[in-house]
């Protein structure tokens, strides 16, 4: 398939996706949910959700749990908005880019701050 495609349905996905997590999802244990990426492998029978979880420990808990419950219901849901020949089955994983970026925010402040320190 081409690669160009394959970016199409990803990013397609990827929007509705979003759009289905913050206003079709009805369950109260999913609180702030950002679909950061998605990828389909080559046949398009398989998409890893990459998506990114913000509150307290206990928070994002408890929205990972309501995300893994409510895979049918997006997977059905995709199925009916993204008009493939197969409905992608869909695994979800937990994006710490953001959790990343935040830490090495931290770290340059922080030799900044030593180097000022310094001077």
């Amino acid at each position: 398939m081409g690669q160009l495609r394959m970016e199409r349905v990803q990013e397609l996905m990827k929007q509705e996706l979003s759009k289905i997590i913050l206003q079709d999802l009805k369950d109260p244990r999913i609180g702030f949910v950002t679909v950061t990426a998605v990828d389909v492998s080559s046949d398009l029978r398989n998409a890893r959700v990459y998506v990114s979880l913000m509150g307290s420990e206990q928070q994002i808990a408890d929205s990972w749990r309501g995300l893994q419950s409510s895979r049918g219901f997006l997977r059905r849901e995709i199925g009916h908005r993204v008009r493939l020949r197969y409905t992608p089955e869909l695994t979800l994983e937990l994006d710490k880019s953001v959790d990343y970026g935040v830490h090495i925010q931290e770290l340059l402040q922080k030799i900044k701050k030593d180097e000022e320190d310094r001077a």
